[in-house]
């Protein structure tokens, strides 16, 4: 797929940003957000107070009040542009996908099904008339119109603007690679399709309007959060409110000092709720989505993005996600009285003409280990015998010489045809290997049993090291398999995954997806084929294979143009990385209001009550200057932070209470500490500038 090369601050980001910031000032916008919504509040009324100030009835100097509310603006400002940078990555994605969409000319046929060789009868429609039920014909150079299903035929599909890999790929009618996305290109051959889905419903359209920021639902965490902000922005709304009266009564009994000013509530009080993560709550939600997509998967909602952090049972196919998924020969066992390299020479020419990748690797063995080259098929006057459902058996004739290979089971029954015992000490062998994990393939050469090729499923590299990852995490790991339980239990023991489920049916899966989620277990898992559909949509977290079906795509909630399954792992580290950062940012926003507290409370009240300047730790210059550099500190935090807002915190496998005394350690104590250091820093500057 087309990406997206945009730095965090690119000019092509920060100039409609900087429009938006201002366009979001909107009242039924700033609605959206209730804590920002207060400072939005406070901003207006501090302009207000302005004006009254120039026409000499001002609670305090015309220039203290501009610069209040200035900064409030600000702070304003500052998160909707966290909002509207973080929308904008997002909108240029999803531009940049709006400009795969061609308007291209379809072949539709005049039948709803073409027999072989008849696909003379169609007439050329654009690709926007297309219906849901149309067939159409598809040929070598054509770009395919729109979503649909291969009915006929088998060709090779340029999928790279869509998935970014430049490898084609073969679809074809029947199985779980019959679905074909429109924009991908047919580069050999032809295919019948039928569409799948009206105008408006293709892939392509939906991936544009799940990319699309603007229309973002909160997930149920951040809804959550949401609440127990604004919990707690009304708690300090009536603290603050309370003081004003306070004020004038302490005022009047003491008979000195000054009321407090409306003015300085409205900064304490934007100073005390937690406006860091009001303000970056949104963009932090959108740049998780944002994130998956650079990860080419796109997510259906923010929900699913959110699921994945908290997921903790991970269901994964062994086949292509665990193992590489071709079977490769490890060893030959030679029969009684047959030598290794007897074995290896006779498996290799039932080999040669096998282009299956366990018949090449079976070749390629032999090479390595007897240095046997390869012999020509023609020179040989050699006849290949293909595999078949009912021999369940390939192999090779050279004039009346027969050489088979095949499962155990298949050889005893052509050894019994030949009226020829199998020798118990193969049997012996193809249980040994068996028990190992791996698949025995016995060869057979005119009627004289061989031996045993072991065929291994090779278990990819470092995938232990990231199970071993997950379970410190506290994600259960399942291998998911149709394998016997022996060669599963092995396979399982290598990888180094939790559990397993052998000789797996859909509905075997569907029972266990919801035996987890009945203990209360969020559950998340990978699939491709219409068999997997019933479990992909009882799963918590889904991610359908874009090269599966489309009924696989229709039942995830997520969908990996890649189609890689590995890629489950990566999108519930997304998933944390977002859970993550809002907690982080969060901790971080409730810590450095202590500060504040130590720069404002003795500012406002230190005319009536002369003992509070012991709180001034900061040694702050003056009352004027520590209410003004506490309320830049609250909105200059704001755009530090927006980097880390967007990018997330660095992911890290560790477990939740490993996770917890990090954040507090980091965020929560440098919180507190940071604002100090930055309210007195600003406090400095105002003072040698005199601004204050």
């Amino acid at each position: 797929m087309s990406r997206t090369n945009l730095t965090l601050f690119d000019s092509a980001l920060m100039g409609p940003a900087i429009v938006a910031s201002f366009k979001k000032l909107a009242p039924q916008t700033q609605l959206r957000n209730p804590v920002m919504f207060v400072v939005y509040v406070g901003s207006i009324l501090t302009t207000l107070l302005y004006f009254q100030a120039l026409i000499g009835k001002g609670e305090a100097s015309p220039a203290f009040i501009l610069a209040i509310s200035v900064w409030l603006w600000f702070t304003v400002l500052f998160a909707n542009f966290a909002e509207a940078l973080a929308e904008g990555r997002s909108k240029a994605q999803a531009e940049s996908l709006r400009a795969l969409k061609q308007t291209v000319s379809a072949k539709k046929l005049e039948r709803n099904s073409q027999p072989k060789g008849q696909l003379s009868n169609w007439a050329a429609t654009s690709a926007s008339n297309l219906r849901k039920g149309d067939v159409v014909l598809v040929e070598a150079g054509d770009v395919i119109p729109v979503d649909g299903e291969v009915i006929e035929g088998v060709a090779s599909v340029d999928e790279s603007a869509i998935t970014g890999e430049s490898a084609p790929v073969i679809r074809e009618s029947g199985g779980d690679f019959s679905a074909v996305t429109g924009g991908t290109r047919v580069l050999s051959d032809w295919l019948v399709v039928r569409v799948t889905v009206n105008p408006g419903e293709a892939f392509l359209d939906r991936m544009i309007s799940m990319v699309e920021s603007a229309k973002r639902q909160k997930t149920p965490n951040e809804i959550a959060l949401t609440i127990l902000l604004v919990a707690l922005t009304i708690v300090f709304l009536l603290v603050t409110v309370t003081l004003l009266p306070f004020s004038l009564f302490s005022v009047a009994a003491a008979k000195s000092g000054l009321p407090i000013t409306i003015t300085v509530l409205v900064a304490l009080l934007v100073c005390l709720i937690p406006t860091t993560i009001g303000a970056l709550l949104s963009a932090i939600g959108v740049a998780g989505m944002s994130r998956m997509m650079q990860a080419n998967v796109i997510a259906t909602s923010g929900r699913a993005v959110e699921a994945a952090g908290d997921v903790d049972v991970l269901l994964l196919d062994k086949t292509g996600t665990i193992t590489l998924g071709n079977r490769q020969a490890s060893a030959f066992v030679p029969a009684p009285g047959i030598t290794e390299q007897q074995l290896a020479d006779v498996a290799q020419l039932a080999s040669l003409a096998d282009e299956t990748p366990e018949g090449r690797s079976i070749v390629v063995l032999a090479k390595q280990r007897f240095n046997i080259r390869e012999r020509e098929m023609s020179s040989l006057h050699a006849e290949f015998v293909p595999f078949t459902a009912q021999t369940r058996m390939s192999g090779v004739n050279i004039g009346n010489r027969a050489i088979r290979k095949g499962s155990s089971e298949a050889i005893k029954n052509y050894m019994q045809e030949l009226g020829l015992p199998f020798p118990a000490e193969v049997a012996h062998n193809v249980d040994d290997v068996a028990r190992r994990g791996s698949t025995p393939l016995v060869v057979v050469d005119e009627g004289v049993v061989m031996g045993v090729v072991e065929l291994k499923d090779i278990v990819k590299g470092g995938i232990k090291e990231r199970f071993a990852e997950l379970r410190r995490m506290g994600i259960k790991t399942v291998m998911i398999t149709g394998d016997n339980r022996l060669t599963a239990a092995s396979i399982a023991a290598e990888a180094g995954v939790d559990d397993f489920l052998a000789e797996a049916t859909p509905e075997d899966k569907l029972k266990l997806i919801r035996s987890y989620q009945s203990e209360g277990r969020l559950v998340a898992m990978t699939g491709d084929g219409t068999n997997d559909a019933p479990a992909l949509a009882q799963a918590d977290v889904a991610v359908a294979m874009n090269s599966g079906t489309q009924a696989a795509k229709e039942a995830g909630n997520m969908v990996d143009l890649d189609s890689n399954p590995t890629k489950l792992l990566e999108i519930v580290e997304i998933g944390k990385q977002m859970l993550m950062t809002r907690g982080a940012l969060s901790t971080f926003s409730i810590a450095n209001d202590i500060a504040k507290y130590f720069a404002i409370i003795p500012a406002a009240f230190i005319t009536t009550y002369p003992q509070l300047a012991a709180l001034n730790v900061m040694h702050l210059a003056s009352p004027s200057s520590a209410i003004m550099s506490a309320v830049i500190f609250n909105a200059l935090i704001i755009v530090v932070l927006i980097p880390l807002a967007l990018k997330g915190v660095r992911y890290r496998a560790v477990g939740a209470a490993s996770l917890l005394r990090r954040n507090l350690l980091i965020y929560g104590l440098g919180g507190i500490v940071l604002p100090f250091i930055g309210i007195k820093l600003i406090d400095m500057i105002l003072s040698v500038m005199h601004l204050v």
